[in-house]
Order: structure tokens, then sequence, then C-alpha cells
């Protein structure tokens, strides 16, 4: 037997820790121990059935873990080596990792890097990986420091803490956009050279501004992303991977037919194992462990409901990691 958070909706919905065991898992050729999940912003819209993520009940939340493998029918994997997963639907079509067990597609998994614990790679979880992610795409625009300012919206997030760290790490200038007034030391001791209110970019704003930003990273949407958009230099390239202000993008063509600026979407979930395995590699290299930790919070998974709660209330910054027990 083995603790899971699970969501059900057979009457209403309920989201509660339940003891369950291996019968309860879904059909996978690998079956992991789960020493830790992560709390993103997914998984807390789905905890507090704020929006449809999850798509098959009952579900066994999490859409991240890290741990040992403890059986395998899959020729990647065998007895002992440790894992991490992101994304591929679990959580939401699959039943996830905040659980001592998950059960799991050994397609999926990808090898923790020698230089993480598992800890530490759910700390990064799908939040730092899709912060990498959006790295890469910059890089393969051809962005390099030096070029100018680089911003990161929802700079207080997962995903933006992360982007800050990284994108000052590899020499970058930093400016980070948050609604958080008192966490503006936390962002330059991640790296932030500037910081600037969200309110800035979150208002309906003109098609064509002043050009401000080389590049961008955007886990915001809506309108925030229609005005970095419009205030790209000549040439930059915005990669968008959230939408924490909204799903809608207000904009017009003006910003790309008049100043050759290029959106980036970055997807996360369903990305190639290559690009997985480029992203966790260069996440090893370029992520300063110190500061990972000086992002991340722990709870148990008896905690997350209310943790959840509180990440859909804009109370949280950075990085929750998730003791699952396994």
């Amino acid at each position: 037997m083995f603790t899971a958070l699970v969501l059900d909706k057979t009457d209403s919905f309920r989201a509660e820790l339940r003891e369950v065991d291996d019968d309860f898992l879904p059909e996978g050729d690998v079956t992991v121990s789960v020493a830790y999940s992560t709390l993103n912003y997914k998984d807390g819209l789905a905890i507090t059935n704020r929006s449809p993520v999850v798509r098959s009940w009952p579900m066994v939340a999490g859409i991240d873990g890290a741990g040992t493998v403890l059986e395998s029918r899959h020729p990647a994997w065998k007895t002992g080596d440790k894992v991490v997963l992101n994304g591929f639907g679990v959580g939401e079509t699959h039943k996830g990792c905040m659980a001592g067990r998950a059960r799991l597609n050994g397609d999926w998994l990808v090898r923790v890097p020698e230089v993480f614990t598992p800890r530490q790679a759910m700390a990064i979880g799908t939040a730092g990986y899709t912060a990498m992610l959006c790295v890469l795409a910059l890089e393969r625009h051809g962005v390099e420091p030096g070029a100018g300012d680089v911003l990161v919206t929802g700079a207080t997030g997962g995903v933006g803490s992360v982007a800050v760290a990284l994108l000052a790490k590899l020499g970058h200038r930093v400016v980070a956009a948050t609604g958080k007034a008192a966490e503006v030391d936390y962002l330059r001791k991640l790296g932030a050279a500037d910081v600037i209110d969200r309110a800035e970019l979150s208002a309906p704003g003109k098609p064509l501004q002043k050009e401000r930003w080389a590049a961008a990273v955007d886990a915001v949407g809506s309108h925030t992303l229609a005005n970095v958009c419009a205030q790209m230099r000549y040439g930059g390239a915005v990669a968008a991977c959230g939408l924490a202000q909204g799903f809608d993008l207000p904009a017009t063509v003006m910003p790309f037919i008049l100043r050759s600026v290029a959106l980036l979407g970055v997807d996360s979930v369903m990305a190639p194992i290559a690009r997985r395995q480029e992203a966790w590699a260069r996440l090893a290299l370029d992520l300063d462990p110190a500061l990972l930790e000086s992002m991340t919070t722990e709870v148990e998974l008896s905690g997350v409901i209310e943790a959840a709660q509180r990440l859909m209330e804009g109370k949280v910054r950075g990085r929750i990691v998730v003791r699952t027990g396994g």
C-alpha cells in the first residue's frame, strides 16, 4: 500500500489522500518508486478544479516525478535506475506522480543527470525544464549574450525564476517583470539586472511600442504577451510557454511584419525525448544548484492541496517540491 493524491469526480469534484495498492496503477512497462513530485501551475489548476486539466477519472495528480525504477519491462531501464518524468499527459489522462509509486511508459522517461538528486530534479520540474526549452529556442533563433535586454514575465513563478537564473548565468542582461514588489531582492539574487512592475505590460496597449527587448521568455500570455511582442526590438524573439494571465492573444501582425519579430511557441508536455535530454543536459551545466535551492520550498503530500490553493492565489514564489514517500 502507498499514499496517493487522488482527484475524483464521481459525484462532485474532490481531491483527497488515499491509501491504494499496485492494482490502482495504470498500464505501463516501468514501475517507479517516486521520491519527489512537484507542484506546477497545471497541477494547481487540476487540484483546485479551476480548469479541465484532468480528462480521465479517478486521477492521481502530479505531472512530474523523480525516483527509482522498481520494475521494468522496457529495454532502456533496469531496477535501480534514477529517472525523471515530465508531462506526456501524466496527471491528465494517465495517473500521475503525487504518490509513492507510479507506473509509466518507459519511452517517457529521462535519466536524472548525475549532478542532480531526485529532489533537485523535482525542484527543477516541468517549470524549470520548460524554462530551459525556452532558452534553447532563443539560442536556436540566434539570440546571444550582449544583444540587449532579455525580458522574463511572471518572473517569481516557477518558469520565470529558473529562466532568470539561467539567462543571467549565460551572460544575458535580464529584466524581470513581476507584480510582487516585495520580491525584488529575490529576483536580483537570481540574477535580474532590473525589475519592472507587470502593470507596465498587463493592460491593453498599442500595436507597436518603443523597442525595448532583444528577446523574452513569457509565461503569462494575453495582453502581457501582446505588449511584449509590440516592444520587441527589430529581429527579436519571444519564447511563449504559458497563460497565467489568459490564453487569448489580443495582438496584431504589426510587430511580425514590420520588425521581423519571431514568436516561438514552446511546448513541454509532448516534446520529443531528444529535446528533453538536451534540456536536462544543459540544466546540469547551466543551473546553479545554490540558486535552485534558494527558489525551492518543500511540502509533504499532505500539504499539497493547501499549497495548490496558495499557488492559484498568487502567493507562491519559485518552486515547490513534494515529498511523496516513495
